[in-house]
């Protein structure tokens, strides 16, 4: 009975997973590969403005979803804290929360989703002069891991997912921005795929799709932990 529970809590795990939003070292994935080199400056709003270095923070916009052949789930709060520099290396992540509503996440059953393997590190913002599929940028998340725990009948299940994934990034005057009605810079991670990680009970399924569009914003006052600055990428 004990493995009925166990099998059928693992079951749900995927559908309340949908929070998890972007370490193990995968391919990037997302609906279009990252930036090619070129140059890159996060700027401070605008196309002409200064270039930022400092603390960012990347703000759910509607609701995260995750999804398998078995099963799906949302979340609609997320926030990813870190850092960049202004030539767009050192993405950093080093705080990550998920809920509904403050609490756990909503699928199959309720999921309490943490961050992993903080801080991913190695990650990185880049220009597209191409302006592929009318982005103007990527941002890669590289060691995105997140902790997916679920209890149900009597079972706990713990599953970790992860992979560096990459984010399509449009400025804030781009028209066709995920979110239109949002007028800041947005990151969008379209069917991003994530792996089962080391740590994972068994049962749990082997991978998954992310979706979720983000804004993204810096500080005007630095250090003081009040994401209200606007930021632009440039090349």
């Amino acid at each position: 009975m004990r493995k009925v529970r166990q099998r059928r809590a693992a079951a749900a795990v995927f559908g309340a997973a949908a929070v998890v939003a972007l370490t193990a070292p995968a391919p990037p994935a997302s609906a279009a590969p990252a930036a090619s080199a070129a140059s890159t400056t996060v700027r401070t709003g605008s196309a002409t403005a200064d270039p930022y270095s400092g603390n960012v923070r990347a703000l759910l916009l509607g609701s995260a979803t995750m999804s398998t052949a078995a099963s799906s789930g949302s979340c609609t709060e997320a926030t990813l804290t870190g850092s960049v520099r202004s030539d767009g290396g050192g993405l950093s992540v080093g705080e990550v929360v998920f809920s509904t509503g403050g609490g756990p996440c909503t699928g199959s059953a309720p999921a309490t989703i943490t961050g992993a393997n903080l801080p991913w590190t190695g990650g990185s913002i880049a220009f597209d002069p191409a302006r592929t599929g009318g982005r103007d940028g990527t941002a890669t998340f590289a060691g995105f891991s997140a902790r997916v725990v679920v209890s149900l009948g009597g079972a706990t299940v713990t599953c970790v997912y992860g992979a560096d994934v990459v984010a399509d990034a449009y400025n804030r005057d781009n028209a066709s921005r995920p979110v239109p009605d949002d007028d800041q810079t947005q990151l969008r991670l379209r069917d991003a795929k994530i792996l089962k990680q080391a740590g994972s009970d068994p049962g749990c399924p082997p991978d998954g799709t992310y979706n979720a569009t983000y804004r993204l914003l810096g500080e005007r006052t630095a250090g003081s932990g009040t994401f209200d600055q606007p930021l632009y990428v440039t090349g």
